[in-house]
């Protein structure tokens, strides 16, 4: 098919916007998935996003659909909606030419839904608005509409004074209801009509674009690409350019949305090839894939997002390490926004210090490492890195990038440090600027930017640390707005901060240091946090035969401290009448017995005091 007649786009909103369920009426009306096999969220491949109810990979899939006696070939991607996944968002964009904008009309314009937007203008594509929800009783369509007309350039868009409502114009805003279907076909006709088909420079030669990776244990690293130039078929000798890995086209094909073998791959079309690379350790997405002999010059990739907060993560069982290393290897394939690098811990032994673009990044990447990989993992409470210049010390005069507890030092060797911060939108309802304003406040935030967005809703644009953020503000601002309150952030670089302002906080039990539970924290939290922490040790650490002391230790003395009691054991049950002696002397067997065990026992912590602890 000619290129003229594909269309290539994506689907962007806010969490829960109905992205996913637009996609499933995408596949009804095409025909492109069996009646009798539909299901909710079909494009959600892992049984772990239908749990949550939630996209957490991006996935293409191939539409065929006939307009006007025209055949199309639609190429649409599946995006995540939440913040932590925006790098998959990211680049499904540069993969193809148009965007559909999907506003529920119950939440109207979200603070993701801004950045998403910009992203798309940026690289020039077509963006369709389209309200959804519509069928729903407190569906606010017209609050909506100014909303997205303020969001896009009201210059856009046409007002009938005369009807009151928005008329056909350059950037008509769709109305449709996702889950009854209403509106879905007209919105397909304007995908055809308004998003452009590909272009490209280069016929005799292919040139593809990376997006994505898959890894099969029988066929290696299987690369999502996008066609830009010349075509693609099984057998062609091609080149990773970045890589410099060679390798035989094993297989091409399309996504239908699973994986469906096909003669070739040609300008303009999305697929996948199957390299038989079987070192998952050198696949990186934006690459570009040529032929090895005379290749064209590659295409610009994607930037390598920075990981936002890191946490260090260990096998329980150090004979693990080895297949630990090779599942995180093997998840980097399909998540390029995860890092990790190895590390040694003289209590928990070999782990890596892993990066994430959040906290449910971390918290989902655990969960795929358990169910998709058997693995069971330690996990030490997340932190997010600093810029320390040293004083003294074995570093003193050198600037270091500490995001590890543990090698964060006392105030007393830190001539300068910085903390990284961060840039936030906010919208808000308005009856809740009050909350919201306190809310930051506590999280040291600078407000530099309020106005009013729609006739119910405030955007405010907000600084503040980056350690303020990930410090449960998110779920904060959600409970302060009743749920209507929405973010997003990104990184605007290090600020310095006054030694002494955040500190490190070592947990001690039965009087040794527990790398993992070490933390960084502000110092005007630090007695809060450790009584807290020390108080829930108690309870969710066993008992032992002996009495285990748990204690919180920062700025060189001891701030919190609690005990967990010995088991007790009736060792005088048998004993009945006599002298009270016999007695008083197995009680101070079991005393001396218990002091003995106390000196050369060791206290040991299951992996699920970890897990708790990092909740």
């Amino acid at each position: 098919m000619e290129s003229k007649n594909i269309r290539n786009f994506c689907i962007i909103a806010h969490i829960d916007h109905g992205k996913s369920t637009l996609a499933d009426r995408f596949l009804e009306i095409t025909k492109t998935v069996e009646k009798r096999k539909m299901r909710e969220q079909f494009l959600d491949q892992m049984d772990l996003e239908r749990e949550r109810g939630i996209t957490i990979k991006m996935q293409p899939v191939r539409m065929n659909y006939e307009l006007q006696d025209t055949n199309y070939i639609l190429n649409l991607i599946d995006t995540p909606g939440h913040i932590d996944f925006s790098y998959e968002v990211s680049r499904a964009l540069k993969a193809v030419e148009g965007a559909i904008l999907l506003i529920d009309a119950t939440q109207g314009v979200q603070a993701q839904t801004i950045t998403n937007v910009e992203m798309a203008k940026s690289l020039g594509l077509k963006i369709i608005p389209v309200i959804n929800k519509i069928d729903l009783p407190n569906a606010q369509i017209k609050e909506t509409k100014e909303e997205i007309m303020k969001l896009l350039g009201a210059e856009n868009f046409v007002l009938s004074d005369r009807e009151n409502k928005l008329s056909d114009s350059p950037l008509e805003i769709l109305q449709i209801s996702a889950k009854t279907g209403e509106g879905v076909e007209k919105l397909l006709s304007e995908v055809i009509k308004k998003i452009p088909p590909p272009k490209f420079d280069f016929k005799d030669r292919p040139r593809a674009l990376v997006f994505d990776f898959e890894y099969s244990h029988h066929q290696g690293i299987i690369a999502y690409i996008r066609m830009i130039d010349g075509s693609i078929k099984a057998g062609d000798e091609l080149f990773l350019y970045e890589t410099k890995e060679k390798f035989l086209a094993a297989e091409v094909g399309i996504f239908k949305p699973e994986r469906s073998r096909v003669s070739s791959l040609n300008p303009g079309e999305i697929g996948y090839i199957v390299t038989n690379i079987k070192k998952p350790s050198i696949a990186l997405v934006g690459d570009t894939i040529v032929l090895s002999k005379e290749p064209l010059p590659p295409l610009e990739g994607y930037f390598q997002p920075k990981p936002m907060v890191w946490a260090s993560i260990y096998p329980e069982s150090q004979d693990d390490f080895d297949s630990f290393k090779k599942a995180l290897e093997k998840l980097h394939l399909s998540d390029s926004a995860l890092s990790f690098e190895e590390e040694n811990n003289a209590i928990l032994g070999r782990g890596f210090r892993c990066g994430f673009l959040g906290l449910l990044h971390l918290e989902i990447v655990m969960e795929r490492l358990k169910r998709e990989f058997n693995l069971n993992l330690i996990t030490a409470p997340p932190t997010v890195s600093y810029k320390i210049l040293f004083s003294s010390g074995p570093w003193a005069g050198e600037e270091r990038e500490i995001y590890s507890p543990i090698l964060f030092p006392d105030e007393s060797f830190i001539k300068k440090m910085y903390e990284q911060w961060v840039e936030s939108q906010i919208i808000i309802p308005k009856e809740k600027m009050g909350q919201v304003i306190t809310l930051l406040y506590e999280h040291e935030a600078i407000t530099t930017k309020t106005e009013n967005f729609g006739d119910n809703s405030i955007l405010i644009q907000a600084e503040m640390p980056l350690r303020e953020l990930m410090r449960n503000f998110f779920d904060e601002l959600k409970g302060a707005t009743s749920g209507y309150g929405s973010l997003n952030y990104k990184l605007i670089g290090y600020r310095e901060v006054k030694p002494g302002k955040i500190i490190r906080m070592d947990i001690l039990i039965a009087e040794e240091i527990v790398p993992a539970l070490s933390r960084i924290i502000s110092r005007e939290r630090v007695e809060y946090e450790a009584r807290r922490i020390v108080d829930k040790l108690k309870e969710i650490i066993p008992r032992h035969l002996f009495a285990i002391k748990i204690q919180a230790k920062a700025m060189g003395r001891i701030i919190a401290s609690n005990t967990i009691p010995a088991l007790r054991k009736d060792v005088t049950g048998y004993l009945y009448g006599g002298d009270r002696t016999r007695k008083m002397k197995l009680w101070q067997k079991q005393k001396r017995g218990k002091k003995k065990l106390k000196e050369i026992g060791r206290v040991n912590i299951p992996s699920n005091v970890f897990i708790e602890m990092m909740k």
